[in-house]
């Protein structure tokens, strides 16, 4: 039997919730407790044709509504977003352990902002100037909706992640059903029901369930482009079951950003803004400061200073005001991150953090290790926690070796002070995003997004809203 006091979730479909056909739920942990407080619908392939359907009876439709009826839908859900935040921040919270206060001031405002920027570019669509380009004939360029989108959002920000594929494929005209992550489905169920007071029925479904749900959703017949953020396996299964229908594919996948600290560079403020980006969200962000590259002369100093900052930044239970970040997403999170810890090379030293604090949850110390070297495994692979690494470079051109030694190209940062050097350096980095003296800000604005086996593909941005569009040549003659 049920317990009654467990929240029951059910998927969004056609703008009404439903529950699964399955009757199957899977449980949902506070990470900051390690205790289930909701079941969400395990749904199957019958739940997933359900949602395609829905959205393909609104595709027409809705493809063909204008930008500025589409503005106003976006708009009125980012209404709806901060009319409801309390609600959202609590619930974000509770799902993810992230502390309240930063959940209130680091998320929902951007997920608002996000909407916005994208129901504003709905209307400014770009491309080349009709004209005669072949004697007695007009062609002009047409950007239309792809057609009906699946969508596959991951665990460390449910709400945000969910804005990010939801708000520019809804601007560009496109249906969506989108599966977010088992562990962490609350938001995005709630996002959904609020959506459904302003967008037609059938285009927002939320389908909840496991990897199996999110296989069927993927190899679905229907869908036009699929669109994923997380990690490489699911990116590399993503993109071959589309490749059976030759569907489209988004993919922001993994990272492992380096951080690169020259000679020159402020090394307070360096190692502030390394624990400030490396230890956001513990650690569980694709462009986290996690593999830091400084220069030998300053490294002794930076070292210092980033096991000090470690240390004066606490991990604790979400309504506590003082804590830095919250717990590990689960237990197996936990166990996959201290992993890397147990299986540090001798030449590696844990320079501060690497316990468990005392009481329940899945929260692990800001830890920094210091002496890696380029082939050792928590320099190669994401590690995804609230742990930092530490490498030694002589010169540049050794610092942009090592920096794009990896197989990712997500994010990376520069600190220096020479100007030159920061053009150059950027430059040579084999990655999408690069910050220059300081490292995770995000802007609606500019584009996110990443090269090599973080995926292709762009969010935010007018890149971002041009990946859910098509483009159509015509031309007409128009005679003597």
């Amino acid at each position: 039997m049920t317990d009654p006091a467990l929240i029951e979730l059910t998927n969004v479909v056609d703008g009404r919730d439903v529950p699964a056909h399955t009757g199957a739920t899977t449980a949902v942990v506070d990470p900051s407790t390690g205790q289930e407080y909701a079941r969400a619908p395990r749904s199957g392939p019958r739940d997933v044709d359900d949602a395609y359907a829905a959205a393909d009876r609104a595709a027409v439709s809705w493809g063909r509504t204008t930008p500025a009826e589409r503005q106003a839908a976006l708009l009125a859900l980012a209404d709806l977003v901060e009319a409801h935040a309390d609600e959202l921040i609590a619930a974000e919270s509770r799902n993810t352990g992230k502390p309240l206060h930063l959940t209130a001031t680091d998320e929902i405002p951007p997920c608002a902002d996000q909407l916005r920027f994208f129901a504003g570019a709905a209307r400014v669509l770009t491309g080349l100037a009709a004209g005669e380009y072949l004697a007695g004939h007009t062609s002009w360029v047409r950007r239309e909706p792809v057609g009906v989108v699946g969508q596959v959002t991951p665990w460390n920000y449910p709400l945000m992640m969910a804005v990010w594929k939801i708000a520019p494929a809804l601007a560009a005209g496109n249906t969506v059903v989108l599966k977010p992550s088992d562990t962490t489905p609350v938001t995005t169920v709630r996002l959904a029901q609020l959506a459904a007071q302003v967008v037609p029925p059938g285009v927002l479904n939320v389908v909840c369930g496991d990897r199996d749900t999110g296989r069927a959703l993927v190899a679905h017949r229907r869908p036009d482009l699929v669109a994923i953020t997380g990690s490489v396996r699911a990116g590399v299964e993503v993109a071959r079951a589309a490749a059976d229908g030759l569907k489209r594919v988004h993919l922001e996948l993994g990272g492992n950003a380096p951080v690169v600290v020259f000679d020159d560079a402020d090394v307070a403020a360096a190692a502030e803004g390394i624990a400030e980006a490396g230890y956001y969200n513990a650690g569980q962000d694709c462009t986290a400061a996690t593999r830091v590259l400084v220069h030998g002369r300053v490294r002794a100093d930076l070292v210092a200073a980033l096991g000090q900052a470690a240390r004066a930044r606490r991990t604790g239970p979400p309504e506590d005001p003082q804590v830095a970040f919250g717990p590990l997403n689960s237990a197996g999170q936990l166990d996959r991150v201290r992993g890397f810890l147990e299986r540090l090379p001798g030449h590696a030293q844990v320079v501060a953090g690497g316990g468990r604090p005392a009481g329940p949850g899945y929260f692990l110390e800001a830890t920094v290790v210091d002496g890696l070297r380029q082939g050792d495994e928590a320099v190669q692979e994401e590690i995804f926690g609230p742990v930092v690494t530490v490498q030694e470079f002589t010169d540049e051109d050794e610092a942009v070796r090592l920096a794009n030694d990896v197989r990712f190209g997500l994010a990376a940062s520069v600190w220096t002070t020479d100007h030159a050097r920061a053009l150059r350096v950027s430059r040579a980095l084999d990655f999408g995003v690069v910050w220059l003296n300081t490292h995770l800000p995000f802007v609606a604005e500019m584009p996110h997004g990443g090269f090599k086996h973080s995926g292709h593909g762009k969010d935010l941005s007018l890149y971002g809203l041009e990946d859910y569009t098509r483009i159509k040549h015509v031309m007409s003659a128009f005679g003597d």
